[in-house]
C-alpha cells in the first residue's frame, strides 16, 4: 500500500527500486522520491500498481567549486545536500519546509521557500534536466534545448517524464547561521502590511498566524524575518545537528480538535513576550522546524491530514486574506500550523504554484466534512483569482482546478506531444486532468 505524507488517500501499490533509475523507469507510469507530497500526486492511478522509487539513485555527479554548479541524480536528498555542503559554505538557492525531499521532487513540485520574493522557485535555478520520456527515450532539456518540455517538467508533478538527473546552481553563504528578527503582529491586516514591508529588506520572511481567532484579532501571529549571519555575527562553532524526537503512535482524533488548537495558538502567540525579538538561530530551526519531529504526521490520527495551500494574488487587494480566513472559521476549520508567506514573480514552470501575492498554508486533520471545507476554500480562492499548490492537494475537484488554472491547456499541449497516450499519470492527474484511470 502507498500513501503520501498526509496518509490520505491510501492506495494499492508498491515501489520498484534500483540504482539504475533509467532502466526501471522504462514503461512505468510514475516516479516517487521520499513521499513528502501530501496528497495523491506521487500515488499510482487505479489501474497501475508500480511506481518508480528514485531514492537509490542518489549520486552527486559533479560539483564546480567556482560556479556552484551541482549535477546529481534525481534521488539525491536535500538532507544529504544540507549535510555535505553547508559546512563548506554552500546552500541550495531555494528550500522547502522539509529537507526530506529529493532533487527530482524539488523539480517536479517546483518548490519554493521563505525567500521566494527574492530568489523565486527552485526551477529558476535549474540549468538542465535529464528525463526518461514516455516512449523510452532519454532526453535532456533546458531553457535552450526543448524549452517547452523543460518548462512543463518544472512544476509538472512528474507527468512529462521520469526525472533522472538535475543540474542547478548552489549559492554561497557567509556563515551557516541565521540572523533572525521576529515580531508579534495583532491581526491579519497588520500582518499582510508587515510582511510586505519586511520583504523589501529581508531575504527570508514567513509567519505563523492564529487561524481560529476572530474579529479584531483574526490572523494575529508571529512574523519571522531572516538573513544569513555574517562571519562576525555568527558563533565560531558550526551548528550541530538538532536532536530529533519521535511521535511513536497515532494520536486520537480529539487531541488536535478545535479546543486544543485554540489553546496552543493562544499560548504560542503570547509566548512571544516582547513584541520584537532579535537573535542568532540554528538553520534547521529556520528552514526545517518540523523535521525535528519524526513522523509528526501521526499527530493527526489514523485518518491522516491534508494541507490546503493557496496563493491570493496582489490584485485581490489587502482584504483577501481576511475573506479567506472568514470562510475557514465559519466552516469550523482548525489548524495549529497556519503559515503565511510573501510570493514574488511567477515561476518558469507551466504549472508552478506561486505568483505575486500572499500564500496561506493550512494543515487540516481529515474528517468527514473535509471535502466540503476544501470546496469552500477553493471557491474563495477562485473568486479571489488565486490558485492552489498541487504538491499539497488531495481533495480539490477538477472543475475548481480548471477555474483557477488558465495554464492547463498549454501544459496539456506539451504532454500530448511527448506522451500522446498518457502513459505517464498519477492518481492526482486522473482526478484533476482527466487522465485514464
Amino acid at each position: 500500500m502507498l500513501a503520501g505524507w498526509g496518509r490520505a488517500p491510501v492506495v494499492p501499490g508498491h515501489e520498484v527500486r534500483s540504482e539504475d533509475l533509467a532502466r526501471i523507469a522504462d514503461g512505468r507510469p510514475l516516479s516517487r522520491g521520499l513521499g513528502r507530497s501530501y496528497g495523491d500526486s506521487s500515488l499510482p492511478a487505479a489501474s497501475d500498481r508500480e511506481v518508480v522509487s528514485t531514492v537509490l539513485a542518489d549520486r552527486i555527479l559533479s560539483f564546480d567549486q567556482d560556479s556552484g554548479l551541482l549535477r546529481a541524480e534525481a534521488g539525491l536528498s536535500l538532507d544529504d545536500i544540507y549535510r555535505l555542503f553547508l559546512p563548506r559554505g554552500w546552500f541550495v538557492p531555494v528550500t522547502p519546509g522539509t529537507k526530506f525531499v529529493t532533487l527530482g521532487g524539488m523539480v517536479a513540485a517546483d518548490v519554493h521557500g521563505k525567500n521566494h520574493h527574492k530568489n523565486g522557485c527552485f526551477g529558476a535555478h535549474v540549468l538542465d534536466i535529464k528525463l526518461r520520456v514516455a516512449d523510452g527515450r532519454t532526453v535532456r532539456c533546458s531553457p535552450m534545448v526543448e524549452p517547452d518540455l523543460f518548462r512543463a517538467t518544472i512544476g509538472g508533478m512528474g507527468l512529462t517524464g521520469h526525472i533522472l538527473e538535475v543540474a542547478f546552481k548552489m549559492e554561497r553563504v557567509p556563515s551557516p547561521w541565521i540572523w533572525q528578527e521576529s515580531e508579534r503582529v495583532p491581526n491579519i491586516e497588520a500582518f499582510v502590511a508587515a510582511l510586505k514591508a519586511a520583504s523589501a529588506d529581508w531575504p527570508m520572511t514567513a509567519g505563523w498566524i492564529d487561524c481560529l481567532s476572530r474579529g479584531a484579532n483574526m490572523g494575529r501571529g508571529i512574523l519571522f524575518k531572516g538573513r544569513w549571519a555574517t562571519p562576525e555575527e555568527a558563533p565560531r562553532r558550526a551548528p550541530r545537528a538538532k536532536r530529533r524526537f519521535t511521535i511513536p503512535f497515532d494520536f486520537p482524533q480529539f487531541v488536535l480538535g478545535p479546543l486544543s488548537i485554540r489553546a496552543f495558538n493562544t499560548l504560542f502567540y503570547w509566548k512571544h513576550v516582547r513584541r520584537v525579538q532579535r537573535r542568532i538561530v540554528h538553520p534547521e530551526s529556520t528552514f526545517y522546524p518540523l523535521d525535528m519531529l519524526w513522523h509528526w504526521n501521526r499527530m493527526y490520527g489514523r485518518r491522516g491530514l491534508t494541507q490546503h495551500q493557496c496563493v491570493l494574488p496582489n490584485e485581490a487587494g489587502a482584504g483577501a486574506a481576511r475573506r479567506f480566513l472568514e470562510v475557514l472559521t465559519a466552516r469550523g476549520g482548525a489548524s495549529f500550523l497556519c503559515v503565511i508567506k510573501d510570493c514574488g514573480p511567477e515561476g518558469v514552470g507551466m504549472l508552478s504554484f506561486p505568483r505575486p501575492g500572499i500564500s496561506i498554508a493550512l494543515d487540516i486533520a481529515v474528517r468527514k466534512d473535509t471535502p466540503a471545507l476544501i470546496d469552500a476554500l477553493n471557491e474563495c480562492v477562485v473568486k479571489e483569482g488565486g490558485r492552489i499548490y498541487l504538491a499539497k492537494d488531495a481533495f480539490t475537484r477538477a472543475e475548481h482546478f480548471r477555474a483557477m488554472e488558465p495554464r492547463i491547456e498549454e501544459f496539456q499541449r506539451v504532454r500530448r506531444i511527448w506522451d500522446p497516450n498518457r502513459k505517464l499519470r498519477s492518481a492526482q492527474s486522473v482526478r484533476l486532468l482527466g487522465d485514464p484511470p
